[in-house]
């Protein structure tokens, strides 16, 4: 049996959770402290991959990092870094499709924090960042927590924009999503269950973590 597509989806969802957790914070942090205008504006740009196809998104990565394009051909002659047809490809199209949900949930528990208590640690000299990371994190801590969990599962899940950009090279860049339309395609339903199963224990696993770890620090 060869594992390969589970273990490039879960490190694929590894890495892109992490990404996305330290820069949707940091983004959300930053949109939610502008006026109503920027803040739409901005929020409607991080947001639009989550709303059009994923294969349009694919198609826009693969105009950027062709190595027929100027920043393609910059990554690849400068620093010898190839995006397409890679597992970085991978990573960046899970990143793009995957962002929006951790970028929303961490907006949206800024938005529950009581505001008088951040109003109260810039009276007491804080820094934004100290902030951010003492007071605002801590309150806002199940909506970011939901929001990683959900963009790991998201990020495993990812299969049109990574097929564009990064291709289905079997131990390379092809994942669960791609092994399972690939045996379907070749008529081998029994392969295609085992690999639906597999995605189905991981999915609920997921959830039920999400929902163990809320319910414990609602308790609390």
């Amino acid at each position: 049996m060869d594992w390969s597509p589970l273990i490039i989806s879960l490190k694929t969802g590894i890495v892109v959770t992490a990404l996305s957790f330290f820069i949707g914070i940091w983004t959300a942090w930053k949109v939610y402290g502008k006026n109503s205008s920027i803040k739409c504006l901005t929020d409607s740009l991080l947001t639009l991959p989550m709303v059009i196809p994923p294969t349009a998104a694919g198609f826009i990565l693969l105009l950027v990092f062709s190595t027929r394009r100027p920043i393609g051909s910059f990554l690849l002659n400068t620093f010898d870094i190839k995006v397409i047809q890679s597992w970085l490809g991978c990573i960046t199209a899970a990143f793009v499709i995957s962002f929006p949900l951790m970028y929303r949930n961490a907006r949206a528990a800024f938005e529950q924090v009581d505001k008088d208590i951040i109003y109260a640690a810039r009276t007491l000299g804080m820094s934004e960042y100290k902030i951010l990371v003492k007071v605002v994190i801590p309150a806002a801590a199940h909506g970011l927590i939901s929001g990683s969990i959900l963009t790991f599962a998201r990020a495993m899940g990812e299969y049109g924009a990574t097929s564009m950009l990064a291709g289905n090279i079997s131990g390379k860049t092809a994942t669960v999503s791609q092994k399972i339309a690939m045996v379907v395609q070749d008529g081998n339903y029994s392969a295609a269950g085992f690999w639906v199963v597999v995605v189905i224990l991981i999915a609920f696993t997921v959830i039920l973590l999400m929902n163990t770890v809320l319910s414990r620090l609602m308790r609390r």
